[in-house]
Parts: C-alpha cells; sequence; structure tokens
C-alpha cells in the first residue's frame, strides 16, 4: 500500500464520550447513520431503535429477497416461509458495532431513520424538516436536510443554522483575511522545510514495515465512513472510486471502529450483524480464484471415459506462467513457478507473488461484486500461507496477509466468506492447483497418513482463527479439503477424515448458531446421493460439488442449445440433497461448455474440442476461435450464456461462480477464456446484472422446501451426534489405500509448536497516546493445548509428495515405540468476547 501524507480533520469529541468499545478502548466512537435508497418508503414510518451499550448502535436495514424482484422476473422459488415475517423468528444476539452483544433490529428502527424529515407525524407536525439527535425528544433538533438521505455520507451532525448579524460577518472577514496572511507564511516554509523531512522518513517507516496488514486512525476524523450507491469511496492508500450498487447495499468501514459489522451487500442479504439464514436466504457467490492460490490452470474436475482419466483447469493469471514457459523449470503449477521465480533475482525472485497479490485482486473488486447482486466470496487458500517445511519452494506466510485483507474488505461490504482449504501439503488430488501436479499423497500411498496428520492440524489452526468473534461474522463457511480424489482414497477413509475434521473444527468454534463456521465437505466426486445422511445431527455441515460440462463429449451445438442443460442435468440432484444431507452449494460452476481457451486442460495440453489433448483419443469438433474471441461475439451468443448462467443458477441454487476474473494473457493481451470470467461477463452483456432473476429459470419438478431441520442451522439438537455414528468413523483408518496398514506407514507424533495465524494491526492514534484495537490472539480455545504434528527424531520419512513406493523399512531405528496418535479433542467452553 501507498503511504502518502493526507490533510488530517480533526473534531474534538464531546467531553461526556466514554469508551464504549473493547476492541478500541479509549476511543470515542460516534455511531453514524447508514442511509439507503430502499424500496418503498416504509423507513420513515418505523419506531425508533432502543439504545445499545454505551450509545446507538445503527444496524442496516434488510429487506424481503422479494420485496425488489426486478420487474417481469419470476417469483423465486426456494425462499421457504417468509422468514422476516415470521414474529417466532427473532434477531439472534449480535456482534454489534461496539462489539459487544446485543439483539440486532433492523435499520428501520434505529434513530438516525426515525430522524429524517419525512418523519413528521400528526404530533410532532412542527418538527417536520429537522433532525433529532432522539427521536422521542421533542426539544432537542440539530440540522435542517431537505433530503431524506442527507446523512448517508456525512460524519457530523452539524449545528442548526443561526441567522447572522452584520457585525458577525464583519469579524469574519477580519477572521479570514488573518488567516491568508498566516497560509501564505506558513505554506511556502512547509513545503520547503517540513515537507521533505516528513515525506523522507515516511518513505523510511515503509521500508521497515511489518508483513501484517494495518490500519491507522486519528480519533475525531471527519472522514466518511459508510455510504450507498453513488457514494464516494476512499481506499486505504488514497485512491479513490464511485461505489455503484442498485441494490441498497451499503458499506461501512470506519477505521477507529475496525470489527463493526454493519455493512450490508444488498437489502435482500442480511447485514453481517445479523444471522444468514442457511437454506433459506441464498447464497450469490464467486470465486477468488488464482489469487492466493495460483494456477495456470484454475479449476479442476475428475471424469473417468473408458480407461482414461481427465482433469480439467483454468488460467486466472496466464501473466504469472508465461514468463517461465521456456525456463528450466517450466513453470507447469505453483511448485515450479515459485522455483523459476526464486531463480529469476533479476526480476524480483519469489516476492514477484507478492506483487500479485497486491495488485490481482484488490478493494474495488469487493465493491463490484456487492454491487453485481453477489453476497458471498469463496476464496483457495493454501497450506503455506500458514508455513512451508524442508525442500517446499513456496513463498510462505505471505498469502495469509493478503487474506486479512480480504477479510476487511468482505466486511467493509457486507460480504460474507467460504474459506476453501485449497492445497494440502503431499496434494490432495495430484492436480495443478493443489500445489503440484503429479500424484496424490494425501490419504493415498505411503505417506498418506502422515500429509493427513499435518493437514488436520492445518484445518485446526485456520479454525481456530476464523472462529474468534472479531471474524467469525464475516468467514461463515469453510471448506476444509478442496477437491479430494475420493475414488483413489475410498469414501470411507475420506469420511473419517472429514469425522476428524469435524471435531477439530467444532472444538475450537464450539456448538451453535453464531459459534464458528458451517463446515463445507467436497463429494469427492462420488456425486451427491453417496452423502444421504452423512453424520446425522452434525452441527452445521454442508455438502460441496463442482459440476461442469464442458470436460464432457465435446459439440458444436450453438449456446441456445443448453438454454435448459443445467436444470435437466443438476436441479434435480440438488433439491434431493437439500432434503436427505441438507445444506448444499455449488462450490464452483461455469459458463463454459467446450474446453476451449488458454491452458483450460492444463499448460500445453490442447483441448479436446481441437483433438490436440491426448492426440488420437479426441476427434476434431472444430476451431476454438469460436468460443475464444469474444470481442466478435453477436447478440445472439451473448444472450445464449446469459441463459445457460441463469439456468445454472437457479438449478444450483446455493453457488459460486469460477471464477470472478481472468488475468490478460501476456502473449494477447487480452482474456483467452471468456466463458469463466463473471467480470468480463458483467462488462460486455452476457451474465446477468441481477442474479435473481435465474429464479424461475427451471421447471419446478420436486423441489426443496425450506427450512433446514434445527439441528442442521445449529438449533436444537444441534452437535448430538450419535455414540455409535462416531465410533464407527474412529481416526484413523486401518489402512490408507495403496500404502498399507497404518501401522506399516510413516506417521507424525504431536510433540510440536503449534503455528497460530497473527491477526491484523489496527492503531489509533491520539496526540502522544497510540491505542491498538483488540483483533484477537489468534486462538479462539485456550483449552486447546495439544501440540503439532511433526516427525519422530528417530523415524524415517519418505518425501511427503513421493507417488508409489514402499514404505521405509524399518520404520524406526533401536527400540523406539510407535503408536499412531488418535489427536482427538474435547469440546471446551471457549472465549465470547
Amino acid at each position: 500500500m501507498d503511504n502518502q501524507e493526507k490533510p488530517e480533520i480533526t473534531v474534538t469529541p464531546p467531553p461526556d464520550m466514554s469508551p464504549n468499545n473493547p476492541h478500541s478502548p479509549n476511543i470515542p466512537y460516534d455511531p453514524l447513520p447508514l442511509t439507503q435508497d430502499h424500496p418503498g418508503d416504509f423507513l420513515q414510518n418505523d419506531p425508533p431503535s432502543p439504545h445499545a451499550s454505551g450509545f446507538d448502535t445503527p444496524p442496516v436495514e434488510m429487506t424481503h429477497f422479494s420485496d425488489s424482484i426486478p420487474s417481469g422476473a419470476a417469483n423465486p422459488r426456494f425462499l421457504g416461509r417468509a422468514l422476516y415475517d415470521d414474529p417466532s423468528m427473532n434477531f439472534r444476539d449480535s456482534y454489534a458495532s461496539q462489539n459487544t452483544f446485543q439483539t440486532a433490529p433492523s435499520a428501520a428502527t434505529s434513530s438516525v431513520y426515525a430522524l429524517n424529515p419525512d418523519r413528521a407525524t400528526p404530533t410532532q407536525a412542527e418538527f417536520a424538516g429537522t433532525y433529532h439527535d432522539d427521536p422521542r425528544d421533542t426539544e432537542n433538533n440539530t440540522a435542517a436536510a431537505s433530503d431524506p438521505n442527507y446523512l448517508a455520507e456525512k460524519r457530523s451532525a452539524y449545528a442548526a443554522p443561526r441567522t447572522k448579524s452584520k457585525r458577525s460577518l464583519i469579524i469574519g472577514a477580519v477572521i479570514l483575511a488573518t488567516a491568508i496572511v498566516l497560509v501564505a507564511v506558513i505554506v511556502p516554509i512547509y513545503f520547503t522545510i517540513i515537507k521533505p523531512k516528513s515525506s523522507a522518513n515516511s518513505a523510511a517507516a515503509a521500508s521497515s514495515a511489518a508483513a501484517n496488514p494495518t490500519s491507522t486512525a486519528q480519533p475525531g476524523s471527519a472522514n466518511v465512513v459508510t455510504g450507498g450507491d453513488g457514494s464516494k469511496i476512499t481506499t486505504q492508500d488514497g485512491t479513490t472510486f464511485t461505489y455503484s450498487n442498485p441494490f441498497g447495499g451499503t458499506w461501512y468501514w470506519d477505521p477507529k471502529d475496525p470489527f463493526n459489522n454493519n455493512a450490508q451487500a444488498q437489502s435482500w442479504t442480511p447485514p453481517l450483524n445479523q444471522t444468514f439464514q442457511f437454506g433459506t436466504d441464498r447464497i450469490f457467490g464467486v470465486n477468488l480464484g488464482g489469487w492466493l492460490t495460483t494456477e495456470p490452470v484454475i479449476h479442476a474436475s475428475l471424469f473417468l471415459f473408458s480407461s482414461f482419466l481427465f482433469y480439467s483447469s483454468l488460467l486466472s493469471a496466464p501473466a504469472l506462467y508465461e514468463k517461465y514457459q521456456t525456463t528450466t523449470p517450466q513453470a507447469v503449477d505453483e511448485w515450479t513457478l515459485s522455483q523459476a521465480m526464486a531463480a529469476d533475482t533479476a526480476s524480483g525472485g519469489l516476492q514477484q507473488l507478492e506483487t500479485h497479490y497486491e495488485t490481482f485482486i484488490t478493494e474495488q473488486d469487493f465493491a463490484e461484486i456487492a454491487g453485481a447482486g453477489l453476497n458471498f466470496v469463496r476464496i483457495p487458500l493454501p497450506y503455506w500461507a500458514i508455513e512451508t517445511r524442508s525442500g517446499e519452494p513456496f513463498l510462505a506466510k505471505t498469502a495469509w496477509k493478503y487474506f486479512l485483507m480480504a477479510i476487511q474488505w468482505a466486511r467493509k461490504y457486507g460480504i460474507r466468506i467460504n474459506l476453501d482449504f485449497h492445497a494440502l501439503p503431499g496434494s490432495q488430488n495430484g492436480w495443478n492447483h493443489s500445489g503440484k501436479l503429479g500424484t496424490v499423497n494425501v490419504l493415498y500411498g505411503p505417506m498418506g497418513l502422515a500429509n493427513a496428520q499435518r493437514s488436520l492440524d492445518y484445518i485446526r489452526i485456520i479454525a481456530e482463527f476464523i472462529s474468534q468473534p472479531e471474524y467469525r461474522d464475516v468467514v461463515v463457511m469453510f471448506g476444509i479439503t478442496n477437491e479430494p480424489q475420493g475414488s483413489m482414497m475410498g469414501q470411507g477413509v475420506l469420511e473419517r477424515y472429514y469425522m476428524q475434521a469435524y471435531d477439530y473444527v467444532r472444538a475450537a468454534s464450539g456448538v451453535g448458531e453464531g459459534n464458528g463456521p458451517y463446515i463445507s465437505y467436497h463429494d469427492g466426486f462420488l456425486g451427491l446421493n453417496q452423502w444421504t445422511d452423512y453424520l446425522p445431527n452434525a452441527d452445521r455441515i454442508s455438502l460441496d460439488q463442482h459440476p461442469y460440462i464442458c470436460f464432457e463429449g465435446q459439440s458444436d451445438a450453438p449456446m441456445s442449445s443448453y438454454a435448459q442443460t443445467p436444470c435437466s442435468d443438476w436441479a434435480a440432484g440438488v433439491n434431493t440433497s437439500m432434503a436427505s444431507f441438507g445444506m448444499t452449494t455449488a462450490g464452483e460452476f461455469s459458463n463454459a461448455v467446450t474446453d476451449c481457451g488458454l491452458w483450460v486442460n492444463g499448460v500445453g495440453l490442447g483441448t479436446r474440442y481441437e483433438g490436440t489433448y491426448t492426440p488420437g483419443t479426441w476427434p476434431v469438433v472444430g476451431n476454438c476461435s469460436t468460443w475464444t474471441d469474444w470481442q466478435t461475439w453477436d447478440s445472439t451468443m451473448k444472450t445464449g450464456i446469459e441463459q445457460f448462467a441463469l439456468a445454472s443458477m437457479d438449478a444450483l441454487q446455493n453457488w459460486f461462480f469460477w471464477t470472478w476474473k481472468i488475468g490478460n494473457s501476456s502473449v494477447s493481451g487480452v482474456v483467452e477464456s471468456p466463458q469463466w470470467s463473471y467480470q468480463l461477463g458483467l462488462q460486455n452483456g452476457w451474465m446477468p446484472t441481477d442474479p435473481r432473476t435465474a429464479a424461475g429459470t427451471c421447471a419446478d419438478q420436486g423441489l426443496y422446501s425450506p427450512p433446514l431441520k434445527a439441528w442442521q442451522t445449529g438449533g436444537a439438537g444441534a452437535g448430538q451426534i450419535a455414540a455409535s455414528v462416531t465410533a464407527s468413523y474412529a481416526w484413523p483408518p486401518a489402512s490408507i489405500s495403496n500404502g498399507g496398514p497404518v501401522s506399516s506407514l510413516p506417521s507424525y507424533t504431536p510433540t510440536g509448536t503449534v503455528a497460530t495465524l497473527p491477526p491484523p494491526t489496527f492503531t489509533i492514534t491520539s496526540g502522544s497516546s497510540v491505542t491498538t484495537a483488540n483483533a484477537g490472539d489468534g486462538w479462539q480455545n485456550p483449552s486447546d493445548t495439544a501440540s503439532g504434528m511433526v516427525g519422530i527424531a528417530t523415524c524415517s520419512y519418505l518425501n511427503p509428495w513421493i507417488g508409489n513406493a514402499a514404505p521405509p523399512s524399518p520404520l524406526c531405528s533401536g527400540a523406539t515405540a510407535r503408536a499412531v496418535p488418535r489427536s482427538l479433542f474435547t469440546a471446551a467452553p471457549v472465549r465470547r468476547s
């Protein structure tokens, strides 16, 4: 981030303001209104809100999903009960702007809305057109405002204007003249003496900045901290852009109150300080693929045709890899990219990856995502964001810094995060986006147990961090392992691993609504129906699938012919899974119907469509330019893609499109895989500008009817898994596929130091006093004191990425006793604030 000097505007707080925020002690905070143009005028007619502890906290308004359905759209089919009209459905206790727990009413009941000039009632008519600090008070009036939404971007309430006398005008003129003289003297001194010295000091400070993201604020700042459609946003580096959100979304960011959750992505999406009702509220999400886990090929799916095994993938940032196609090694995954970059010291070495992190996804992307009607992001995160071990070439611990920035930006725009653990040590699928292209070494092969133990440690570390109250309302879903090769591992082994991961996450978070994230399990490409009734009464688990059609048989049929394909292929399975398993999502899907696009199948592997993928196996269907030259697409092609997208969204119900953006090729200068980019589709007219218009695209057949069962959403019965069920999934399994009995395989022991993920730093300076907001310590459950999984000094281990090999023999030297550790935790009371 650029460290630019900016003028500071300081407002002295009233003398009676007292600390009210345990995360920002001794920092006076003046709550702000969150006004926005909402459908209808109902905001002007609601009662005032109760007071939070210390100060009023204006929460954000949430309207019904159906309140603002676009004209002409079919009624949404998956809403179920009218949740927010049901008087039995109370708002939950929320971690509000003062970071205290309170019952959060709608913004329509907050005092700032009651103060709008249109608020006048027959008994208050004389106060129409004035702003009231207290809606119950008919005497304490402040500023008049001609627009009811006047305060949407204003930091302060201004004093009521007074009639100016002639004498006052004369005094004012004298003061102004004096000020002009002072400016004429001081400004030259500042720019010739003070400014150069200050700039030099700033540059020195910037060069020694810590790796963790920081935010520094001056108390009393009059900067705007909230706004809606059309408001001006100033980013941390001082750049500005205009927020575009036609859906009633409201951003909120006050560096003095960095854990404020008032922001709301759209009027139909609950603000972060209210509960997202999984199964009733809809997930409209997008992946941030290729950002923190780089991929020359950013999606992989498994398909079996005859005796051939195929994977697919897509380039998100091709320029990263194009630079290293003639080097040794050739960059085909992040492992070889890291090796090539490290050798290229003239270009900055491995630190080039941090430049990618800084520039590929920025704050403005999050603003655009909310403005596109999307309310979730799925962020792939690799294990090397936490640590690396000997021989692993990845840039360690750096991606975490940018994931923290993602949390901050998501919080600012009211977007929720699905953290996807995308790359595990040894690789869970052998594909390039797992870190290293080649073999599967998690739950498979001689190092399958040891790599799984290490992966579970990382799952535990992540769960401890995101379950902290500072983050749990933003990071609300945790995909514990992306695309494991279930058919190779065996479903029974994968189920035991998932049960163990469940224990780790719930030991960190506790049980019940609001305590940590939903746990998302990928179906392992085994099919949704293979997971029916898995872990009954488990607390808040979700099943994930990644449906694609582009890697099946290729066709030159026009795009319009695929209009109902998602409905016929996917809708019934989703409906059945929602009823039989519970929460079911599509963590990935795209608009592609062929495998055309730069490196979609892998670096230099060609395409099935053109017959160049495993030549001789696939017949030539046509030229890929029809599907990649998006600059030449006509309205028929664009309409066909949009119709496919709408059908996909309707069939999948809760979804994450892969992916938000695709980088330009450094060779052609344009996006080469256009049907995988949500952003490009919005910019060029083949993605729906409002995802709600998808409702009703598929025919109504056997539809899922919400809500989910109480235990599935953290209610009654949650976490009460029968002892017989947990016993049937005991960890570790007796044997590992392609490895043998676990007693003969290398394994780790819990005697190492556990890594703790560092929190961000938020610093507020007032004169000589510097206060740091409490951002948590990275570990939610203080009772979890188990050590980390590490090797035994007297035992032998293979390379974690070894692939097929015989286990070491003997495993351990001398008389070393070796027992396979179970590493189970018992949940304990956890920190609440």
